[in-house]
């Protein structure tokens, strides 16, 4: 770690749970992000600032005058731009240590399964369930811890799936594949600004505790948020021995 890298990260090293060698944790590790949108925005600008040291950014989309009311990495000159170099330039304007690559495509199983092998930590900031699926199956036959957060209207909720742990669902536990949700966009529903800050922001915190050791994860809770009162709600939440992805995985 260089002089300048103990001044940039010093807030974290002052933390006993995270000190020095969290940190060179935290700067060693792969991120996989997936959505560059409002929950990918405060997601690669925390991991980016705190010095995760690779971030993969997938996104096939462009940015829209009708993205800036909430999704923050983006900016009016950026309009236009595939969101994942938008990302990667306000990325390197914080933190120019990181490296960033970019994806500009939506993403499919195949290229799921070959992404998330490589990296350390997942998040799902993704709008479709479809994709969602397609990250945990991935997730799931790599072991790999998954961050998974949601938000539409003023509701959030956000919680971590992880497969090395014997007792952890996976998103197919939650949600399963085979049961019908109502596709909800924010294009027709709408969502509240800050909403999807505070859930991309959980779910920064949590692939940084994951990464570096700190804390206690949300493995098996799954946090809700309601924006109107602004009042959080834990939900504890188990594997299904009988879930079609992680299953056969059950003790």
């Amino acid at each position: 770690m260089t002089d300048d890298d103990l001044l940039r990260y010093s807030r974290h090293i002052l933390l006993n749970e995270i000190g020095i060698e969290g940190q060179e944790h935290i700067s060693g590790a792969h991120a996989l992000i997936i959505g560059a949108g409002g929950l990918g925005s405060p997601v690669a600008l925390y991991l980016g600032s705190a010095g995760v040291g690779h971030l993969t950014v997938v996104d096939h989309d462009t940015v829209d005058m009708t993205n800036l009311q909430r999704q923050v990495a983006h900016t009016v000159d950026r309009v236009g731009y595939a969101k994942v170099s938008s990302i990667q330039t306000a990325i390197a304007a914080i933190n120019p240590g990181v490296h960033v690559t970019t994806i500009q495509e939506r993403a499919d199983a195949a290229m799921l399964d070959a992404l998330v092998a490589k990296a350390d930590v997942v998040l799902d900031c993704c709008d479709n369930f479809s994709t969602r699926h397609a990250i945990n199956v991935a997730c799931v036959a790599h072991k790999k811890p998954l961050v998974s957060g949601a938000a539409i209207r003023f509701d959030g909720q956000v919680t971590v799936y992880d497969p090395r742990a014997a007792q952890s669902p996976c998103y197919a536990c939650v949600f399963p594949p085979e049961s019908t949700f109502e596709e909800t966009r924010c294009a027709t529903m709408g969502v509240f600004a800050p909403l999807v800050g505070i859930i991309g922001s959980i779910q920064a915190a949590e692939a940084l505790k994951l990464i570096s050791g700190a804390g206690r994860p949300l493995t098996g809770r799954l946090l809700m948020l309601d924006g109107r009162s602004m009042e959080f709600t834990e939900v504890r939440v188990g594997r299904n021995p009988s879930c079609p992805v992680c299953g056969h995985a059950a003790a």
